[in-house]
């Protein structure tokens, strides 16, 4: 009986020890805010473009309406190629992340706002919802995996 309990108490002990450390969780999803966070500021201040492509990881996916999935960041440069953001600025704020236990993966979601700029100044054309998916690469740095987003907001409730 005495070894049987011994077994009984290692065998808690592991499992105790391989479970979700709520600090390595809350840490992990508090990092993609915070990388959510710098991917809109660069985008604000150097161009959707720009930040488009420094976030993402090289497997990106992108999912956007009327339009088959975009695979992969060098498809997304071939297609930013020809493509200029000057005159509209993409902007959003994070309202949420969260992320799995290991610490590895994890996903933000927050509203967007699409703001074309003339000479009179700063006008929204569109807003939306957005959710991103992260990972965390092998130094360490979030990029996101997979991005979609939907237009138009409706009441808040």
């Amino acid at each position: 009986m005495k070894k049987q309990f011994i077994i009984f108490l290692f065998l808690t002990g592991i499992l105790l020890l391989s479970g979700c450390s709520k600090n390595r969780k809350q840490a992990s999803a508090d990092e993609i805010l915070n990388a959510d966070k710098a991917f809109s500021k660069l985008s604000e201040e150097k161009g959707m473009k720009q930040a488009f492509l420094e976030f993402a990881d090289d497997a990106v996916v992108i999912l956007r309406k009327n339009s088959y999935p975009q695979i992969g960041k060098a498809k997304m440069e071939d297609r930013f190629a020809t493509f200029s953001d000057t005159g509209f600025r993409l902007q959003w704020e994070p309202q949420f992340a969260d992320a799995a236990c290991s610490g590895e993966l994890g996903y933000s979601y927050g509203i967007y706002t699409m703001l074309v700029t003339d000479s009179v100044g700063d006008h929204i054309i569109e807003q939306g919802t957005y959710v991103s998916v992260w990972k965390k690469d092998n130094d360490g740095h979030w990029k996101y995996v997979l991005d979609t987003g939907n237009e138009g907001l409706g009441e808040q409730e």
